[in-house]
């Protein structure tokens, strides 16, 4: 199996490529998890990790600059699972509100906005620190080996407003639902950290390294 982190300056790539490495190993998968910009390794790819933080307008930026998001969209729409994490979750969605407006990759429904509901409230942002994932078992196979209340390591915030239920996997309470996994196809991603989220994360690694999604 190979396994591409894209490498777009959206940052966290060596953590999450190490995060990646040892879900599979975990797994027992004989997995070459590389950082990668080029364009073979990427329409080769068995699987597609998308890390991001900073701003979501930063990362589409980056995103643009090396001509990566089309061949993103070409890869996953020829059935390569793709994973985003935070920003990288982020940029499924139609557009983001971070420093402007800017378009994202449309995969998901939604945008990303200011979470105004949890600052209403007097809660502190960025939402920081260990949150409750609340989710069906047994909904989707990347919740698999998991428990609803389990952790995630948040950092943001911006949220997906206007997500679909149906691409909702799992949500956070903060002032307001989060939208914490979402899933639709062969795309996929988690606002929290995966790589930050100890024995949570690498389950959910693991599980997207196994996914069939067809």
């Amino acid at each position: 199996m190979r396994v591409v982190v894209i490498d777009y300056n959206g940052g966290n790539l060596a953590s999450a490529a190490q995060a990646a490495r040892r879900a599979a190993a975990l797994r027992g998968l004989d997995a070459d998890i590389v950082i990668s910009r080029n364009e073979h390794d990427i329409l080769t790819a068995d699987r597609l990790i998308l890390p991001g933080q900073g701003a979501f307008a930063d990362c589409a930026k980056g995103l643009d600059a090396d001509n990566l998001r089309p061949l993103l969209e070409k890869a996953t729409l020829e059935g390569t699972p793709f994973l985003g994490i935070c920003v990288g979750m982020q940029l499924m969605a139609h557009y983001g509100l971070e420093h402007g407006r800017t378009e994202g990759m449309g995969w998901i429904e939604g945008h990303i906005a200011p979470m105004e509901e949890s600052a209403q409230q007097g809660l502190p942002l960025p939402h920081m620190g260990w949150n409750t994932l609340a989710f069906t078992p047994g909904a989707h196979p990347l919740t698999e080996g998991l428990e609803p209340g389990n952790h995630g390591y948040f950092v943001h915030s911006y949220a997906l407003k206007d997500a679909s239920p149906e691409e909702t996997i799992a949500t956070a309470d903060y002032g307001m639902k989060v939208p914490a996994i979402v899933a639709k196809g062969n795309r996929c991603g988690t606002q929290f950290h995966v790589e930050k989220s100890q024995d949570v994360g690498l389950t959910i690694l693991g599980n997207f390294l196994t996914w069939r999604p067809y």
